[in-house]
């Protein structure tokens, strides 16, 4: 099986790896509203690039009380034709997604950019949406537990008690996928933006559990990118959008 994450919209690589052989695991964040690289994306498209750099600045900055701020005023007066620009551009963005994943066998969780409603109800046929729930894949029980722990109100954003509720409904696994970290600073830290975005929920699931495998995405620039947890191999499958390639658990 192949396992990718943070695929932000790189529809023209997610088409090519799904036409290869084989279940594709897909943890979270699907679409691309920024990419912190050049700034491009959902939110550039809608909101333009003289906001998007200021957005950038403030949250890399670890402003995100300002950040906050300039995205209230920014939105003062226009709530409504804001939000259905960002609609129209959310649901362009997973169309052409689940174009790119028509045909391949998929198993897809969401991550702190995603709507997981959209997700649902837009997934070709022979993906299926996962959250919550183990399933045997090539002999080896999964366990998918979705949500990003994030704190800038989006749609995928879940609390650490919602995360212990789904670990709990899972129990022991072979393999855990998961689209956050555990809270482990070499795994949660993210180099470039300079935060760390890890799960002490998840970090607590390993240590009692020790599922033998752990993979998750969230991190594009981790400062380690595998770690082992007692019995656990935790990895970061990587920033999909920017390599094109996918982990390979053989």
């Amino acid at each position: 099986m192949r396992l990718i994450a943070d695929v932000h919209g790189a529809a023209a690589k997610l088409r090519a790896m799904a036409a290869e052989p084989g279940p594709l695991l897909i943890l979270g964040d699907l679409i691309n509203f920024i990419d912190y690289r050049t700034n491009q994306g959902i939110v550039t498209d809608v909101s333009g690039k003289t906001f998007t750099d200021q957005m950038v600045a403030l949250r890399t900055a670890g402003e995100a009380v300002a950040a906050g701020a300039l995205w209230h005023e920014f939105r003062k007066g226009r709530e409504v034709e804001l939000r259905q620009a960002y609609d129209q551009a959310i649901t362009a963005g997973y169309d052409e997604i689940m174009d790119a994943l028509a045909g391949a066998e998929s198993y897809v969780t969401y991550g702190n950019v995603d709507r997981p409603d959209l997700i649902k109800k837009t997934l070709p046929a022979g993906s299926r949406f996962v959250d919550a729930e183990v399933l045997e894949i090539e002999g080896i029980r999964v366990g998918f537990a979705g949500g990003g722990i994030t704190s800038i109100g989006t749609a995928g954003e879940i609390s650490e008690e919602t995360m212990v509720a789904k670990l709990e409904e899972i129990g022991p696994v072979d393999m855990l996928c998961t689209h956050v970290p555990p809270a482990l600073r070499p795994l949660a830290r993210d180099v470039i933006a300079g935060r760390d975005k890890g799960s002490s929920a998840v970090l607590g699931y390993i240590h009692r559990h020790q599922p033998k495998w752990h993979y998750f995405g969230d991190v594009h620039q981790p400062q380690a990118a595998t770690w082992r947890i007692g019995e656990t191999l935790s990895r970061n499958v990587g920033y999909f959008r920017a390599t094109g390639r996918a982990w390979t658990h053989v």
